[in-house]
């Protein structure tokens, strides 16, 4: 179901979309954290922190599956379970998704929290992956993708003693403001727009194709490491994301 807010400007009402997310797991590994904590902790991460920097909301709520007119976030192993599910990149009804892998995130060694809170913040503000920034009169033709968390990928802060990744602001994005004159990411790590932090990166367009600009050159032979089949900077290459049926979804349900 999806929840708007009214309110009137002028005469005029205007209506403010918030998604309601509907989170569900499929994963048969342990997540490493209490779900029904973990969704709670998520649910104030937006309210308290993303919602007032973004105005992007959104209700959470658990689910067994997908749920009619609500966006999603499934929990599921790795991006082959993705596959046997015919879990693609969008709900069946057509509308955002976001995939936490589980045995991938522990393999590389991070947190699933940290993960689901990361593709969390970067779909509520880029849900259409669609997104790109620009620095004018910087002399660059570089086009960043606008994925708020990737930055800054590796800092972390607590909600309700769950880990959560940290994320940048909106003046991020914006090339005019001078070093330090304004707070450019939640931990106020970054001191300057398009900075990358020393356990980020940012994937940038140059001659008609996608690659990364990393922090580090230690975040650089991690990321090479790392297993990111399904991430959302390898689905923006996509140009036809798939859907998924509610009948398939139920097939590959775990008992």
């Amino acid at each position: 179901m999806r929840r708007t807010t009214t309110r009137k400007k002028g005469g005029r009402s205007q209506k403010a979309h918030i998604p309601t997310i509907a989170c569900f797991n499929r994963a048969t590994a342990n997540l490493g954290v209490d779900f029904d904590a973990l969704i709670a902790a998520m649910q104030v991460f937006v309210d308290e922190h993303v919602a007032p920097v973004w105005g992007k909301r959104a209700k959470l709520i658990q689910s067994k599956g997908f749920v009619p007119g609500n966006w999603a976030m499934v929990f599921l192993d790795d991006v082959d379970h993705a596959h046997a599910l015919a879990v693609h990149d969008l709900t069946p009804d057509g509308l955002p998704q976001a995939k936490v892998f589980v045995k991938t995130t522990l393999k590389n060694n991070k947190l699933v929290s940290v993960s689901a809170s990361h593709e969390l913040v970067e779909m509520l503000v880029n849900p259409a992956i669609n997104m790109v920034a620009m620095r004018p009169g910087s002399g660059s033709k570089l086009v960043y993708e606008y994925e708020t968390a990737d930055p800054v990928e590796e800092l972390t802060f607590s909600v309700n003693r769950i880990p959560m990744t940290n994320f940048v602001y909106p003046a991020y994005f914006e090339s005019f403001h001078k070093p330090g004159s304004v707070r450019f990411d939640h931990l106020e790590k970054i001191s300057k727009p398009f900075e990358i932090h020393a356990g980020g990166y940012l994937g940038v367009f140059e001659n008609g194709k996608w690659r990364q600009v990393f922090g580090s050159a230690a975040k650089k032979k991690r990321f090479a490491r790392e297993d990111r089949r399904g991430h959302r900077s390898e689905r923006r290459a996509a140009t036809k994301p798939g859907r998924i049926s509610r009948k398939q979804v139920a097939r590959g349900k775990r008992n």
